[in-house]
């Protein structure tokens, strides 16, 4: 049953916006901010729900992070209007008693967390994450570690930035590993930060990424394309520089992105870019939902590929900022990768060797999980 849900209105542009609160762990729950236009109430509440069972997949009784509760935020607004970090400051501003308290927070699709720590300073908080504090037996410690690993950069790109995408491309490459599919391709639909990652570290392990689409459409090449050139000249929201593609390298309609063959598939993009008009165009062996929710459960019953879920597929990004937060991880790219790659290869093995589907088989671990957590907290 859901702990809390609150809906606002912004007087000034009609902006509306939402946060559900799943459930509270030791007083706290923890869930992204995302905005978009059609951003709905049953849409936040989906992925605060979802954001319980992310928790709960990754618990181990042996760390220092103890799995929080879910939470979510939304705002259903065009991001890319110029009013929009001002439709921001006003949520947070009129959702500052929660975020105080309650509800730790970070960047979601259409907003980038720079984005969002200007607008938390410039409203009077210390972060957006400060109802964890009071769980730190060091706070100055734990907030220094942090700030640590967010200066960290990889080849160009910061840390906070890789992390989602590693765990994403790990679990896609144990679904592959589960298949046994040989030289396997991909497509990855968006390539933003999730996106823009999973396709980096599947390309780096041998993967050919066949396919990429972001918001002017779609480039493919069946030879495989430069990833790491595409990546690195990508604009802030996830663009991709046609002027930097190869001349055998093809340019499709943004609605053509199911029409390339590759043997995994990665929505990484929206919500719901995969439903019942468009599923029986899905050719993949293998879905991994780097986006959340990006697969309708309509859908999912209509295509005969082998998904892995949001909830384990996406889950390392939040994951990570609690293990270096709590300090079961350095902050350091070495130890984020190692502990990121052991944790996904393990739940995935675990989902996928189950009787039930994955999905149904990390609603349990998640439910297990959770039982324990609260018998001991």
């Amino acid at each position: 049953m859901t702990y809390l849900e609150v809906t606002w209105n912004d007087p000034a542009t009609g902006a509306r916006g939402y946060l559900v609160i799943d459930r509270l762990v030791r007083g706290v729950s923890s869930g992204g901010l995302r905005m978009r236009a059609g951003c709905s109430l049953d849409e936040v509440r989906g992925l605060a729900e979802g954001m319980t069972a992310k928790e709960a997949l990754n618990y181990d009784p042996g760390a220092r992070y103890v799995p929080l509760g879910g939470a979510k935020g939304g705002i259903d607004f065009n991001p890319y209007d110029a009013r929009a970090t001002d439709v921001l400051t006003a949520y947070l501003f009129a959702m500052s008693p929660y975020i105080e308290r309650f509800w730790t927070m970070g960047e979601d699709l259409g907003l980038r967390q720079s984005t969002i720590d200007a607008a938390i300073e410039k409203i009077g908080l210390q972060s957006s994450i400060q109802a964890v504090y009071p769980l730190l037996d060091d706070e100055h410690e734990a907030r220094r570690r942090l700030a640590d690993a967010f200066d960290v950069t990889v080849d160009g790109i910061g840390l906070d930035e890789l992390v989602g995408g590693y765990g994403v491309a790990q679990a896609a490459l144990r679904g592959v590993e589960h298949l046994r599919i040989e030289n396997p391709t991909a497509f990855v639909q968006g390539f933003g930060s999730m996106g823009g990652a999973t396709a980096r570290y599947l390309a780096r392990a041998g993967v050919r990424v066949v396919g990429l689409a972001d918001v002017h459409g779609v480039v493919s090449n069946p030879d495989g394309l430069d990833v790491e050139t595409l990546l690195l000249s990508r604009d802030a929201h996830g663009g991709i520089d046609r002027a930097r593609l190869r001349p055998e390298d093809r340019q499709l309609d943004g609605d053509r992105w199911l029409s390339v063959e590759a043997d995994v598939l990665v929505p990484a993009a929206t919500s719901y870019a995969i439903h019942e008009d468009n599923a029986r165009a899905v050719q993949a062996k293998l879905v991994v939902e780097a986006a959340n929710m990006p697969v309708t459960p309509g859908a999912e019953a209509r295509i005969s590929a082998l998904v892995i879920p949001d909830v384990v597929a996406n889950s390392a990004t939040n994951s990570w900022w609690w293990w270096t937060l709590f300090g079961d991880v350095e902050p350091t790219a070495e130890s984020a990768f190692a502990k990121i790659g052991t944790t996904m290869r393990r739940l995935v093995a675990r989902v996928l060797d189950d009787e039930a589907s994955p999905r149904e088989a990390a609603r349990r671990i998640a439910a297990e999980a959770i039982e324990e957590v609260e018998r001991r907290f």
